[in-house]
């Protein structure tokens, strides 16, 4: 017997790793299951690049905006934690797409990690920009396997 699978519309997200200096951003499709780093935003007077993160999602069209949530290890807020909120309270109100936030903990540190492991990165040094970008990446990659967890689907 043929298993008939019901398919699922096509979501574009767009991620971020939001920061008050530099934000990594990051976007995503459900249908391939592919995530890419896309950009580092530089923060305007410490406040987010707001018509650069517009031109992005004019730019992409996401469906679903995620942010990564930034947690100590026992799960309670950090400091930048409520900020981080108000970051995505605001990106929800302004262009009017749901806003998912998502644990974050050690993507900075899977960032580096993933640099360092990179053959042809070896020699070269980085720069935060690169970092936050891959944070960004790991961030909507932590959704997309929250998601095929929660529905039992395959990754």
């Amino acid at each position: 017997m043929t298993q008939v699978f019901i398919d699922k519309p096509p979501v574009t997200l767009l991620g971020f790793d939001f920061g008050t200096k530099r934000t990594g951003v990051a976007t995503g499709q459900t249908v391939t299951g592919s995530v890419s780093a896309l950009t580092t935003l530089t923060a305007l007077n410490n406040k987010p690049n707001w018509p650069e993160i517009s031109s992005l999602i004019d730019e992409w069209q996401p469906d679903l905006l995620i942010v990564g949530l930034p947690l100590n290890m026992d799960g309670s807020d950090t400091e930048i934690t409520p900020t981080v909120r108000r970051f995505g309270n605001q990106l929800k109100g302004r262009y009017n797409l749901p806003v998912e936030m998502v644990d974050e903990r050690l993507s900075s540190v899977e960032a580096r990690s993933r640099l360092h492991a990179d053959e042809s990165l070896r020699h070269k040094r980085f720069d935060r920009e690169q970092v936050d970008q891959i944070a960004a990446q790991i961030i909507v990659q932590s959704w997309m396997t929250q998601q095929h967890q929660e529905t039992g689907e395959p990754d």
